[in-house]
């Protein structure tokens, strides 16, 4: 599913000096742009803002780098991290483009230089931080370069509404101001409806293509187990997996304990969270980039700036703190579009420290927005609906079709007919004037005497005591499914009410049934789905893998650098032997064909030869 919603005015033409397409096979190596990547790249290009929502993997980069390279100047990119630039200007480089980064590791003289090259028109890419471009001598600085574009990269960041909201990101609406006529994009994976609003009104975008792409991730399959001896569970999970792995806890502590518990079984890991030094901090993150680690166990504060491709499993040892956080760190595998999985250990006592560090935090209305984050990740958690469908309904793309590639999926719950049921959640939403939370409607629902409901006059609704029969946990699964079936929605701008949708009605006059799942207490391990087999040479893609990593230490950058696994499963199918074939293979470009196309020829050409 894709949404576009497109300004009102005509774009002007392209300028005839270098195409999209161009640059998208040149330097990229690709054949074809993803859905939605070419209207946007042409809109920026003829110099217009957008706002770009796209899931982890799905190509976002590509929506400001093609138009940096196209439009004349340097493109600025407001970026979060130290380690999210350092990646991408190492990855950019490597396809010969002209990039670098301007952050506090550098030393004052290096900064100076790099600040001269923005000006002389060196530079195709710059990446800086938010508090960099608010600074007055890099504005002077910038006056005096001609800057292609801005793109301001995990824009939610930039929302009172998103699940990771930055005050230095809030001031970035002073971009427009200043430069009025130099378009602006905003990329992020992670944005409800209020957040992309909110996204749209401070970042000021002009009459901007606002685009949406799906959020499905499907090569990764989602899986959720109840939590008992978390250990274990771990070590037994990890045992099964191929290839690297992120293993994420909610505090420092956990993070040491696990690690140090899972290097004495003697798995090749490390321990990665903000007490550490940052030279520790780095090294644990080269070490996972080049292959010689397996696993990191972190806190939330790894992850954000790891384009790491072929990272194959992630592990939430702990409850995150809102869907958007699991989404976009679940997000971390499978970027290479192979198969993945992502792992939850949930505790329904883990949950409620969460929600108790939540509202101890100091800015009360930021705590609510935060408790109703976390009430939708747990009823993800709890979910017994297909989990692909609680993810994108909760990001407004519903959906009414199972994935196929989840616990519940390969493991289904018992249905029976909700359609009852349902009436009774949604009558008593209706009754309410869409205007109660959750409980509010279960304690309606359940006939409680309380005096709240008795002040309210709801004790006298015909909805009073309907489900006196159920229990509070029961109500609560119902409303859930419904919610993840697009029946009810929650309104985190109002104080978490519950609203129905479109959808609601014909399921309240009857005329549609619905199929629920019997709220189940005992947890099934799933099934492994059957895969159907992808047709290449694995044993040419291991020795691929061997001469990558080789050209990969004599190069000194990660071997995803060199190529990604789906880039080396590619070549494993077709078996490319001259230029004009290994150009066929997805990834592959002019820069790294002159930089490694020999080598992989001459490989694949002996292999062939000692198979015949």
């Amino acid at each position: 599913m894709t949404t576009v919603i497109a300004p009102t005015t005509q774009d002007t033409a392209l300028p005839a000096a270098i195409s999209p397409e161009t640059v998208l096979k040149n330097v990229f190596g690709y054949d074809a742009f993803r859905d939605g990547q070419k209207d946007v790249i042409h809109h920026v290009c003829n110099g217009n803002d957008a706002l770009v929502l796209l899931p982890t993997g799905g190509g976002k980069s590509l929506c400001y780098q093609i138009p940096a390279l196209v439009r004349q100047g340097t493109a600025i990119v407001v970026s979060p991290l130290i380690s999210l630039m350092q990646d991408q200007v190492e990855q950019v480089k490597a396809l010969g483009v002209k990039a670098a980064y301007l952050n506090s590791t550098l030393d004052p003289a290096l900064q100076a230089q790099i600040a001269d090259q923005l000006i002389q028109g060196k530079l195709d890419l710059l990446y800086v931080s938010p508090e960099r471009l608010r600074q007055y001598g890099f504005q002077q600085t910038l006056k005096l370069a001609t800057v292609a574009l801005f793109a301001i990269d995990e824009a939610h960041c930039v929302s009172h509404w998103g699940h990771d909201f930055r005050q230095d990101y809030r001031a970035l609406g002073q971009i427009k101001a200043n430069f009025p006529d130099i378009p602006v994009v905003g990329l992020t994976a992670t944005a409800d409806i209020a957040t992309q609003s909110d996204i749209l009104a401070q970042l000021q975008l002009n009459n901007p293509l606002v685009y949406k792409g799906s959020f499905d991730r499907p090569n990764i399959r989602y899986r959720v187990l109840s939590k008992y001896k978390a250990f274990e569970q771990v070590v037994s999970y990890v045992k099964q997996q191929e290839g690297s792995g992120i293993i994420y806890c909610n505090s420092r502590a956990k993070v040491d304990d696990l690690h140090a518990k899972l290097f004495r079984q003697g798995f090749r890991c490390a321990a990665y969270h903000a007490g550490l030094d940052a030279d520790e901090r780095e090294l644990v993150q080269r070490q996972f980039l080049t292959d010689k680690i397996d696993i990191v166990v972190a806190t939330v504060a790894f992850g954000m700036g790891i384009n790491k491709s072929n990272v194959r499993y992630v592990v939430h040892h702990d409850v995150p703190r809102s869907v958007e956080s699991y989404y976009q760190e679940t997000g971390r595998a499978g970027r290479d579009g192979l198969d993945a999985e992502a792992l939850l250990l949930f505790d329904e006592k883990d949950a409620a420290r969460v929600k108790q560090w939540i509202s101890q935090g100091e800015q009360s209305e930021r705590n609510d927005i935060e408790l109703q984050k976390f009430a939708a990740m747990e009823a993800f958690s709890e979910a017994q609906t297909c989990r692909r469908q609680v993810l994108l309904n909760y990001f407004s793309q519903f959906s009414d079709s199972a994935c196929g590639n989840c616990d519940i999926c390969l493991d289904p719950p018992t249905m029976i007919d909700g359609t009852v049921l349902s009436q009774k959640v949604l009558s008593c939403v209706l009754r309410l004037s869409q205007q109660a939370a959750t409980q509010y409607v279960i304690d309606v629902l359940r006939g409680k005497q309380l005096r709240r409901l008795q002040e309210a006059g709801h004790h006298q609704l015909s909805t009073y005591g309907i489900g006196k029969d159920k229990s509070d946990s029961y109500w609560h699964n119902i409303i859930n499914q419904l919610i993840h079936k697009g029946l009810i929605r929650v309104d985190i701008t109002a104080n978490a009410a519950l609203r129905l949708t479109e959808a609601a009605r014909p399921v309240l006059k009857g005329e549609v049934a619905i199929q629920l799942a019997v709220p189940r207490l005992e947890f099934k391990p799933d099934k492994k789905a059957k895969q159907a087999p992808t047709n290449y040479d694995r044993t040419l893609f291991m020795r691929l893998k061997h001469l990558r990593k080789v050209l990969a230490e004599e190069n000194e950058v990660p071997p995803y650098v060199v190529f990604s696994d789906a880039t080396l499963v590619d070549m494993a199918a077709k078996l490319p032997t001259s230029r004009e074939t290994l150009l066929s293979v997805s990834g592959v470009g002019q820069t790294k064909l002159a930089r490694y196309g020999e080598a992989f020829m001459q490989l694949i050409d002996d292999y062939i030869n000692r198979e015949a």
